[in-house]
């Protein structure tokens, strides 16, 4: 089987060098706050990019902060995390601020760590060409000038990335292993479901939010499946991000979830509708992974209203309507309560996952679909959709269908034939990719749009 796992590139460096403002550029939006003011990034934010039909993850870091703010601890922790996560660094630096121990420091880091970097020099249209000399004696031999305020040399940046990091599809070494991840915002219960799960204490278990640091993972067998679980740090609120190690978690939760099949979304059933759980929902979605909302804590629920399971779930419904097809699934570690049944829905949504269906099964679905609700046309446009096959290779359900003026396709008849396609096939637990290509475009004809270029 080919597992689809998206490259991770990192911005790291000092505060105010321009990191913020590169993401937003390189993304194409707004996401990120950008002011003057040192430090204004107070967590990781991540999106996907795409450039030359290759899709990479871009995270950008909190800004390191200065001596006086734990500035050993910190600096530390980012580079620690980047190069244990990332399969890129991007060292940025401001070229209008002469080098500094600091961009040394951060330089003997980064080299240290083995991984592929670049170093990226920013704001060059404020500065002569003999001021931005000195910043090559960091060591890093590759480097980069831009202003992004201009966007100025960030086109070069972006062909040197993806020369640099690996392609999207990789070949699992262990065919039989199903990888899963709990996902959540710290003290939501993570590193007790995972010693529930593996029934002993391999993780730390404590009241203060944040303890644990690394990705702890572990295997089990279940049903004749060996099943790796990874336990991954909590990712704070915007705002909420303390001082060292959660700083940076969010990169090695990005690359725990890239490394499942199966993502455990969990939350607290004390403190639910957070807009960071829809967010890391929208990451495991993104990343095309299967997903289980799981509610935890159940048992510190006193009284417990017949009908309080289905309000939950219809609250959860809305909340989570970007992703209806995954499942919700109430428990408790402490008394055990359906998480023995975690592993029966990871099982199904695997094997969902690994569904082939036969492409003329397909297209008599896709004749009868449109026959019973056509397209509707756009500017005297109509949509024709003539037939469909399955992408063979790809560890996410995907399906291409080829017609004529397909750009005229309604977003909500796209997701009337998904409603469909999953009433006719399953695909419960698991996100489904529909690509639709014009069939008389022919470098288009039979090409993957979920692969790059080769």
């Amino acid at each position: 089987m080919t597992t689809k796992k998206t490259p991770i590139v990192a911005i790291v460096g000092r505060t105010n060098v321009g990191k913020s403002s590169l993401y937003n550029l390189v993304i194409g939006k707004r996401e990120a706050i950008v002011a003057k003011e040192a430090g204004t990034t107070r967590d990781s934010l991540m999106s996907k990019a795409m450039w030359h039909n290759q899709e990479f993850w871009l995270v950008d870091t909190a800004g390191v902060k200065d001596p006086e703010d734990d500035f050993e601890f910190t600096i530390q922790e980012q580079i620690y995390q980047a190069s244990e996560s990332a399969d890129l660094i991007l060292l940025m630096v401001d070229a209008e601020v002469p080098i500094n121990d600091d961009d040394r420091k951060l330089s003997e880091m980064a080299l240290k760590s083995n991984k592929p970097i670049i170093l990226v020099i920013n704001k060059i249209d404020k500065v002569k060409q003999d001021e931005i000399d000195h910043f090559k004696r960091v060591g890093i031999k590759e480097y980069n000038l831009i202003s992004v305020s201009q966007k100025q040399g960030v086109n070069d940046l972006l062909n040197k990335i993806i020369a640099k990091i690996p392609k999207i599809s990789f070949k699992r070494e262990d065919q039989d292993k199903i990888s899963i991840s709990l996902i959540g915002r710290p003290n939501v219960g993570k590193s007790t479901l995972f010693n529930a799960i593996l029934k002993k204490q391999q993780a730390i278990v404590s009241e203060r939010a944040g303890t644990t640091r690394d990705v702890n993972r572990n295997k089990i067998k279940y049903h004749s499946k060996n099943i790796e679980v990874m336990d991954t740090a909590g990712i704070r609120r915007s705002g909420k991000i303390q001082q060292g190690v959660e700083r940076f978690s969010v990169i090695r939760s990005l690359s725990a979830i890239e490394e499942s099949d199966v993502c455990l979304l969990l939350m607290d059933c004390n403190e639910l509708n957070v807009a960071l759980d829809q967010k890391l929902a929208g990451m495991i979605k993104e990343s095309g992974k299967g997903l289980i909302l799981v509610i935890t804590k159940w048992d510190a629920v006193k009284e417990k209203d017949p009908f309080l399971r289905d309000k939950i779930a219809q609250e959860l419904k809305s909340t989570f309507d970007f992703v209806p097809w995954a499942p919700l699934i109430l428990t408790s570690s402490i008394t055990g309560q359906n998480v023995t049944k975690i592993f029966d829905l990871v099982i199904e949504i695997y094997e969902n996952r690994q569904q082939k269906i036969a492409t003329s099964k397909l297209n008599n679905w896709l004749m009868e679909t449109v026959n019973a609700h056509p397209p509707a046309g756009l500017k005297n446009r109509f949509p024709k959709l003539n037939y469909i096959i399955q992408e063979k290779d790809n560890d996410i359900p995907a399906f291409k269908i080829f017609g004529s003026n397909t750009k005229f396709l309604h977003w909500s008849y796209k997701r009337y034939l998904e409603r469909n396609l999953r009433q006719a096939y399953g695909f419960e637990g698991s996100p489904v990719q529909l690509w639709f290509i014009e069939k008389h475009v022919p470098h288009k004809h039979g090409v993957s749009p979920t692969k790059s270029k080769k």
